[in-house]
């Protein structure tokens, strides 16, 4: 087995629908897509349940895996109200993904409150035991919960780390988002990587044209035996399909096993 290339709808597919999104990774060469919250995909809990089953038929027909569903649901909310809706909405999201065939849904660290009194590591338990709760929810539907590596702060690999320490939960995994904050001094991710290695469900990719260091990046999935996806966020272009193409022969170069 090995990595699969995929999309993510934020940025360049943001304006397609499902049947778009499909035939561009098809010709294009990806092999699946997490669908971001708001975009004109409309994947989104206001379906109902016979637009949930076209979804789900659209995409088994078809060669495109629907490889997640980005959510935008995250947990430091200092009022308690506002975390409560964040939880249940991830839960409804849980929902529909196992009802469109969708293994997993990824949400977000984002803020901390330390200017309103809150130590961090207080956040960073909140937004564990939130997504412990959630996670719990989501494995009895067969969906997994993955957790971005995100934020200004919280994107630092220990505070994922202590996180996912506190979800304490066999079904909230990390989602890699190849940040610069994952480099140490010397720019190696390894530290990093090794940190979170056994909890990566899901890669996020930007431009592999920047400075990121992406061949080890490509290495140490390799080596682990990595066999997700790794999604690409790149910005729209008028000419989409030719970007696409020459994106994934750029992924083959810096090292994917590609299929």
């Amino acid at each position: 087995m090995a990595p699969r290339l995929g999309l993510v709808t934020y940025q360049l597919a943001k304006d397609w629908d499902v049947d778009t999104i499909i035939a561009n990774c098809v010709e294009a060469g990806f092999e699946g897509v997490e669908c971001r919250t708001t975009h004109a995909h409309g994947v989104e809990v206001s379906l109902s349940a016979a637009q949930r089953d076209e979804v789900k038929a659209k995409f088994a027909q078809s060669p495109v895996t629907l490889a997640g569903l980005g959510s935008a649901f995250e947990y430091d909310a200092v009022d308690g109200d506002e975390l409560r809706t964040h939880i249940e909405g991830t839960k409804q999201y849980a929902q529909l993904a196992a009802d469109v065939g969708c293994p997993g849904v990824k949400v977000r660290p984002n803020g901390i409150h330390v200017d309103e009194g809150v130590p961090i590591d207080k956040t960073l338990e909140q937004i564990g035991l939130a997504l412990g709760e959630c996670g719990a929810f989501a494995k009895e539907l067969g969906v997994e919960i993955r957790l971005e590596v995100h934020g200004r702060v919280t994107c630092e690999p220990p505070h994922i780390r202590t996180i996912l320490a506190h979800a304490d939960s066999d079904n909230v995994f990390a989602c890699w988002n190849s940040n610069m904050q994952e480099c140490d001094e010397s720019g190696s991710i390894d530290a990093s990587y090794r940190l979170l290695e056994k909890d990566i469900r899901l890669v996020h990719i930007t431009e592999l044209w920047s400075e990121y260091p992406w061949g080890r990046l490509f290495e140490l999935l390799n080596d682990s035996g990595y066999d997700g996806f790794m999604l690409a966020e790149i910005p729209e272009s008028a000419d989409a399909l030719r970007l696409m193409k020459y994106y994934r022969a750029l992924w083959l170069a810096h090292g994917a096993r590609g299929r």
